[in-house]
């Protein structure tokens, strides 16, 4: 098996840069490079001051700062960190595609496709090649093809290594996690490069949670494990809309269904919905690749998913509309967190956006607070939409500092992120300067119903 003692990852976000900083500090010996196109996020990564990095994770600025410019580094040469490298990671983003066939479903693997051929052009001597990024099913036979017919007669092996992180926990998923998976061709060559795989990830990991597969299998089990976690969060949801018209509360059912061994309790918590890069996407993947091979009674089933979980936010919104009166036109709505989840400053797929467009549509005034995003993502993921100008989204969204200064006159909050912080306001002081009734929908379930009901606020928290 070949010692590996350089690493390149090509893509500096949310997967590649923390994963790669995690190896950097357990593999002391292997060279890491992190490597992207894009110049200013490669400058945030080497900035002296670590609480500037472009990605907020709990634990990540310190492993950053003991390892970077020891054997952590972090480039826009490229090239020069390919053709030094005996293991390249592709870690590129692959979103939903938004154009011709299998537009709103597929995966868009244009990124991929540059990385392999640019890895191609590159290359001078053998190399594993490791997909990292989210990708459909034979994805790596894509790229083995590219690699093998625009190579310079060099061998590659192909891996796929699929990330299980949580946003909000991504260091302690690394250092902890339950399971790496590395899937490989049934051949020597390609057994070698499992193993060699295996080796890195065997420096902080017991082996027996190191699972080696064919590639197949390792990349539907990402789409897979992302289907399944989403799908009981969109289930307990329903059962929030259902217990909101029958006095039930959905926290004890939740505890009462979790307790079953058979289901356990994880990811029960009812909310507005589900957001981030991945379950959406990984949902609509596998949903089209079941249509591309006929099986429609699949599609259909995972594709459900994916409909309660936008019906979750458009009722959340339309809760808030129907509440103040059927009319939110004029009116100051606070909204407390625009990231995903808490412990994060990644935005995409966020529930938030949904609610805030929902509301600007029907020409509230919002301000919207959240410790971690900037006001330039706020805007830009509005603007993504394309349901207003950039004009008026300014016009009617400001971006503020202050979470305590903004409720003044407020008509209502609503908490769209459950950021611990929240749960720690002086409510009773927000409460008085508000603009009576004074209402807060929580769609994070995070506040005591009667605490907030003693203060005097028209309270609501989905599932209740």
């Amino acid at each position: 098996m070949k010692k590996i003692t350089k690493i390149c990852c090509i893509g500096a976000g949310y997967v590649g840069g923390p994963t790669m900083s995690v190896i950097a500090n357990k593999c002391p010996e292997i060279q890491v490079t992190v490597v992207d196109i894009n110049e200013a996020r490669i400058a945030q990564w080497n900035t002296e001051n670590l609480d500037n990095l472009p990605i907020y994770e709990p634990g990540l600025k310190e492993i950053v700062g003991e390892s970077r410019g020891k054997n952590l580094f972090f480039s826009t040469d490229v090239d020069t960190a390919i053709d030094e490298a005996q293991m390249i990671f592709i870690s590129v983003n692959t979103p939903t595609k938004t154009y011709g066939k299998g537009k709103g479903q597929a995966a868009d693997l244009k990124f991929i496709e540059l990385c392999a051929r640019n890895i191609a052009k590159v290359a001078k001597d053998d190399k594993i090649v490791v997909e990292k990024s989210t990708l459909p099913v034979r994805t790596a036979q894509a790229i083995q093809n590219i690699l093998d017919n625009t190579g310079n007669s060099v061998h590659f092996e192909i891996l796929s290594n699929p990330e299980f992180l949580a946003e909000g926990t991504a260091i302690e998923d690394l250092l902890h996690a339950d399971r790496v998976l590395i899937g490989g061709n049934d051949t020597p060559s390609g057994q070698a490069a499992k193993d060699a795989l295996s080796a890195v990830y065997e420096h902080w990991l017991p082996k027996e949670r190191i699972l080696q597969t064919n590639v197949w299998s390792s990349e539907l089990s990402k789409l897979v494990a992302n289907a399944f976690l989403a799908q009981r969060v969109s289930s307990i949801n329903t059962i929030s809309a259902l217990c909101e018209k029958t006095d039930a509360n959905v926290q004890e059912i939740s505890r009462a269904i979790g307790y079953d061994s058979r289901i356990g309790p994880k990811f029960l918590n009812a909310s507005v919905g589900f957001g981030g890069s991945c379950f959406q996407k990984d949902i609509l993947n596998l949903v089209y690749i079941a249509r591309s091979y006929g099986l429609e009674e699949v599609a259909d089933y995972w594709e459900q998913v994916v409909i309660a979980n936008d019906y979750q936010k458009r009722r959340f919104a339309e809760n808030i509309i129907s509440t103040l009166y059927n009319t939110v036109s004029g009116k100051k709505i606070v909204l407390y967190g625009w990231a995903f989840k808490k412990d994060t400053n990644d935005t995409r797929e966020s529930p938030a956006i949904a609610v805030a467009d929902a509301l600007l549509e029907e020409r509230a005034e919002i301000l919207v607070y959240d410790p971690k995003v900037s006001e330039d993502r706020i805007y830009a993921d509005l603007d993504y939409l394309g349901t207003r100008t950039p004009e008026e989204n300014r016009k009617l969204l400001k971006v503020t500092p202050d979470p305590i200064e903004a409720t003044k006159e407020a008509h209502a909050i609503a908490i769209v992120t459950e950021w611990d912080a929240f749960k720690t306001y002086d409510w009773q002081a927000i409460y008085d300067h508000m603009l009576k009734p004074a209402f807060v929908f929580d769609g994070r379930r995070i506040l005591d119903t009667q605490t907030m009901k003693k203060i005097g606020f028209n309270y609501y928290k989905i599932g209740e």
